[in-house]
């Protein structure tokens, strides 16, 4: 039996560690006789000093919970719109467009991910339009910070699961885990990015903190949410076919090792065994019955979910559902895309997010050496069980390394709960601030570097393939030419550049616009063209259009490596 020294609830199971209700570490006491129990329970009861302490410790909780959220929002949502868009978010604004102003979108299994990324954030320029009519909508609601506002709060949101996990990984534990996810620097840039990872990572954490919540409490609602984050998480990307089965494998191989060890220190004879333990779970849920029908509502609701969004609720049924089952064959024959060495991730992880996984690695040892926090074993494994399944693909890139920090997180809180426990032993709490200090620092220093100086440099880990700042300068120009002719947004420009993501998330209001990927005959006001061009370009259209030079890179509008955009205005036009 376990006891809580701050509001004195007992528990039969000796697997707890952290009381359910405070998340205070619980205290093993004798099975004594009920005159001493009571005698204890009184005394303690009776103490006010300790429940004063109790609620001083809620609102501390309470206080340092909701700190570390407006840290994590700040971070994420201040100059938000301040990076171009990536190629990738390019691709998901113009899906997004589509679904917002003709109300379609077909799933395309070839080389896109799932639904989920368009509907949620069709929902902010939806609802301004139905307010503001079709141009507010198309103004206010159609804008790079709503779009990223979406993956913002799922960024967020996935702070606040870290801070459910309370009652499993202690007080300090939760706290440090959410201030670690908080202030990753990989965390917010990728939470900044209009892209499924953000959403894809809260649904896969939700659904261990749903089945956790379902099996301290019993109540089905929880299964359902567990069962609904499933398949949100299934509707979102197919890189679910690698996370489900790593967070099932550690969820058997935590319970297989802790039966191996209690065999191998021999305190499993006292024990109950598997089978019984498995009785009195299902006792405790309900009952076979009752658990049935849960089960059956759980089944039932992951498949409506997941049909709904892959069938685009219906307008593409059933072509969206055989399409989701298509795409794990098509997505397999493409892992020789992005290619990397086996040891990439951890490379990219250590120089950006080295505290965290030297944090990580020791909590890592002491779960399995301690065999005391059932866990803090599953959160090990499945930070590094994922982060050696996506480093045997040799398709690789940084921002799937989102799916490694939060778990690896988790456990760097575990960590920093043990070694304030130890200090507290030792009665030097105090000396844990130093650790929360250095780690707040290196951070904050990688986090800034990254997200408001570095955001295009390509020489750091999470920027990949980046469009450089000079584009926005060649939008802001053609916008001002735009309206220093008066044409506005009816202004024609030709794109003869083959490569041009995410042009059209900028142009998205443009009505004249074509992308051709070649050199045509045009007589358009604005043509871009690519430097690779630079001769065809001069040769075809040099007798009547004049180039209009830049301040970076030679005169050209750098794109993203390896790609440069030069910008041609027909003779006649304003400039």
């Amino acid at each position: 039996m376990r006891r809580c020294p701050q509001c004195n609830r007992t528990y039969e199971d000796a697997n707890l560690v952290f009381c359910l209700e405070d998340g205070a570490p619980l205290s093993s006491i004798s099975a004594t006789s009920s005159n001493e129990k009571t005698s204890y329970e009184k005394k303690t009861k009776s103490s006010t000093a300790k429940v004063q302490s109790a609620r001083e410790s809620v609102l501390t909780w309470r206080i340092s919970a909701a700190a570390i959220l407006l840290v994590g929002a700040f971070l994420r949502l201040v100059k938000l719109s301040l990076v171009p868009l990536h190629h990738d978010e390019g691709v998901n604004g113009n899906f997004l467009v589509t679904l917002v102003r003709d109300g379609k979108y077909f799933y395309d299994p070839q080389n896109y991910h799932g639904p989920t990324l368009y509907y949620f954030s069709a929902i902010i320029p939806w609802v301004v339009r139905f307010f503001g009519g079709k141009v507010t909508g198309d103004k206010y609601g159609l804008t790079t910070f709503n779009i990223r506002l979406v993956t913002v709060v799922f960024g967020i949101a996935t702070i606040w699961l870290a801070l459910m996990l309370r009652k499993r990984i202690g007080t300090i534990g939760a706290l440090s885990a959410a201030g670690l996810i908080a202030i990753s620097p990989g965390a917010i840039y990728l939470s900044r990015y209009f892209i499924h990872e953000s959403l894809f990572v809260f649904f896969t954490l939700a659904i261990v903190v749903a089945a956790l919540k379902y099996y301290d409490t019993g109540r089905s609602a929880y299964l359902v949410l567990c069962s609904i984050s499933v398949a949100l998480m299934v509707a979102t990307k197919e890189t679910w076919i690698i996370n489900g089965p790593v967070l099932l494998i550690a969820l058997i191989t935590t319970g297989l090792y802790f039966r191996l060890r209690a065999t191998m220190d021999g305190t499993g004879a006292g024990e109950p065994s598997f089978v019984d333990r498995w009785r009195e779970t299902i006792d405790r849920l309900g009952g076979p019955i009752p658990i049935l029908t849960v089960a059956l509502v759980v089944f039932a609701t992951f498949i409506v979910v997941a049909v709904l969004f892959y069938s685009s609720f219906f307008t593409n049924y059933p072509k969206g559902v055989n399409d989701a089952f298509k795409t794990l064959n098509l997505w397999r024959q493409r892992t020789h895309e992005h290619e990397h060495p086996w040891w990439q991730y951890v490379f990219w992880l250590i120089w950006e997010e080295g505290a965290v996984v030297v944090l990580a690695g020791f909590g890592a040892l002491i779960a399995l050496w301690r065999v005391n926090n059932r866990l803090a074993l599953f959160l090990a494994l499945w930070s590094f069980g994922l982060l050696a399944a996506y480093s045997l693909v040799g398709y690789k890139t940084p921002w799937i390394s989102l799916n490694f920090v939060v778990p690896l997180a988790l456990t760097s809180g575990y960590t920093l709960e043990v070694i304030y426990q130890k200090l507290r032993e030792f009665q030097q709490p105090l000396f844990f601030i130093l650790i929360p200090v250095l780690i707040v620092g290196l951070c904050g220093y990688q986090l800034y570097q990254l997200n408001f100086v570095h955001y295009d440099d390509d020489q750091l880990p999470y920027v990949y393939a980046h469009t450089k700042r000079p584009m926005l300068a060649m939008i802001d120009e053609i916008d001002r030419i735009a309206q220093k002719n008066g044409t506005g947004t009816d202004t024609g420009i030709a794109i003869v550049s083959p490569d041009y993501w995410p042009l059209p998330w900028y142009f998205r209001d443009y009505k004249r616009i074509g992308y051709y990927q070649q050199i045509v005959p045009t007589n358009e006001p604005i043509i871009i063209g690519s430097e690779a061009q630079a001769e065809q370009l001069k040769a075809t259209y040099g007798d009547r259009y004049d180039l209009l030079t830049s301040q970076f890179d030679e005169g050209a509008y750098p794109l993203r490596p390896g790609v440069d955009l030069v910008l041609y205005v027909r003779r006649d036009v304003k400039r």
